[in-house]
């Protein structure tokens, strides 16, 4: 390779002809005979199925996918196929339950040969040396990486844009965002260019993407699956672990990825991992027994749009009517956990990202120079009583849990259904508000979203007249009186939030089949 340049622009353009060069070598390859309605199939076990009984090969799936794609691991993806294509013909059966399945990472994910940005252009071209555990037991599994996806500079923001690869844009609007960080999975999900993607929750990264793009991720608690070899920024805090879990467009296949990952003992390769094998009994019993649901509608800080309080409300109705019982939720602490969390947030006075940024010489993108000065750095004693607040609030929530039941029967409550977002997709540079998801980070909760119904012209008849709560509220108001028009016109779509607590990731993936059984009955949720 030639010198590597000094100047960020100069990184930049030269890791954007890379980009281009490996595009084009398999551009130039002959699409013509590919039948690319296999990028339709949404579930794993179908996919795999077919492929298993010789209709398709790994190979014509792995091209039909990278037809669809504008990332760098398109070579190896195939050469990857084609050895599960020849391991199949010789043994006349399949490597494992995502034998041929297209995936792709967030740019987050070490993948041997490839760099792993965070956004940042002083990281290119410093190609990671080995594969991220994840990303070695996915390949063990059959799965063909074909690309790394887009995320925000550091990160740390709901939106998807940096100096290096710029803005990501949302699949049904270009003016608007699909969310973040894992932005460019989503809306590489949406468009059908990928059949799993992976990406890391550090306060809603996952959720918001998939609520925004009408689809299901899942954010586990912290411990379920192994994070080893996923750089991120301000790495070596542990005080809100981040999480890594998948998006798909298909529930069963999140549910299938995660069963056959934990089946893989995934504690036995990174220390960090809790030793909980795949409880089936629990998935099973909560499958097929009425349930007890909490409902949260409001948190108290910024109100939800009117398409999201009338597509929560919506599937309330039918749960009820299936004969599940909603027992009332409250945004009690809630407050206080997000105030906790955003002092995490600024603890080192945004030394670590201020560190990468200054490093490759690249502008600060607005919201990340916002949060880098938001504060100074505090004592080692200040973090410790921040740490010892935060303690007392995971209590406190356990707490409160416990002594919220049922009016009915007495008991807990299974799960709580609450929104993912105040509001839906919307315009660059608009979120702001992200008190919906980042709690259950504080928490480390299991936490899953649910594509549940979009945006439709009757909420343009719903009344939006209120007073203000704060700032952040009078905001989000002024999202939905200023683009509801578009936003109707575009159908957005709107997810729901299904949050179970610490490692209850079998449950809330059971509640989730169960919920999104009842919503398949309605057009509404058909993207």
């Amino acid at each position: 390779m030639a010198q590597i340049p000094d100047g960020w622009p100069d990184k930049v353009r030269l890791k954007r002809e890379a980009q281009a060069q490996a595009l084009t070598a398999v551009a130039d390859e002959d699409h013509r005979e590919l039948d690319l309605s296999v990028t339709a199939i949404d579930d794993i076990t179908t996919l795999v199925g077919r492929i298993a009984s010789g209709e398709l090969s790994s190979e014509h799936v792995t091209k039909a996918y990278i037809h669809n794609l504008t990332e760098i691991l398109f070579r190896d993806a195939l050469v990857r196929a084609r050895e599960l294509d020849d391991y199949r013909t010789e043994h006349g059966t399949i490597v494992g339950p995502l034998h041929g399945v297209p995936i792709t990472l967030k740019d987050q994910f070490n993948t041997r040969g490839y760099d792993t940005t965070l956004g940042y252009v002083s990281r290119v071209f410093k190609p990671a040396t080995e594969d991220a555990i994840l990303v070695d037991m996915l390949k063990s599994l059959g799965a063909v990486m074909i690309a790394k996806t887009n995320l925000p500079q550091s990160i740390m923001w709901c939106e998807t844009e940096n100096p290096l690869w710029g803005l990501t844009t949302n699949p049904l609007c270009r003016e608007y965002t699909p969310g973040g960080s894992t932005g460019g999975e989503a809306a590489l999900l949406n468009l059908h260019g990928s059949l799993l993607g992976w990406g890391t929750d550090i306060g809603g990264s996952i959720r918001i993407p998939s609520h925004m793009m009408g689809l299901y991720g899942l954010k586990p608690s912290s411990s379920r699956l192994p994070y080893h070899g996923v750089p991120v920024s301000t790495e070596g805090q542990e005080h809100v672990p981040s999480s890594v879990g998948p998006l798909a467009r298909s529930l069963p296949s999140l549910t299938l990825v995660m069963k056959e990952l934990i089946r893989m003992e995934p504690w036995e390769r990174d220390a960090r991992c809790a030793p909980i094998p795949w409880r089936d009994g629990i998935f099973q019993s909560f499958i097929s027994k009425p349930l007890k649901i909490g409902l949260l509608t409001d948190d108290g800080v910024v109100r939800p749009h009117p398409p999201v309080m009338r597509v929560l409300l919506s599937l309330v109705e039918k749960l009820q009517t299936a004969g599940h019982e909603i027992v009332e939720w409250n945004a009690d602490l809630h407050a206080e956990i997000i105030q906790v969390m955003d002092e995490f947030y600024t603890a080192d006075g945004g030394e670590d990202i201020r560190r990468d940024i200054l490093l490759g010489g690249e502008p600060f993108i607005p919201h990340v120079e916002a949060l880098v000065n938001r504060g100074q750095p505090i004592s080692v004693y200040d973090y410790w009583q921040l740490n010892r607040r935060k303690v007392a609030l995971q209590q406190a929530y356990l707490r409160k849990w416990s002594d919220i039941k049922s009016p009915t029967t007495g008991k807990q409550v299974d799960v709580v259904l609450m929104p993912a977002m105040p509001h839906p997709a919307v315009p660059h540079r608009s979120c702001r508000w992200v008190g919906y998801t980042k709690i259950w980070n504080v928490l480390d909760y299991s936490a899953l979203v649910v594509p549940a119904g979009r945006v439709m012209p009757i909420d343009s008849k719903q009344s939006w007249h209120h007073t203000p709560r704060n700032v952040q509220d009078e905001w989000n108001a002024s999202l939905w009186t200023e683009n509801k028009e578009k936003m109707i016109e575009l159908g957005l779509p709107i997810g729901i939030q299904i949050v179970g607590r610490r490692l209850e990731e079998e449950k809330v993936l059971a509640i989730g089949a169960v919920v999104d059984r009842l919503l398949r009955q309605s057009s509404e949720v058909r993207y």
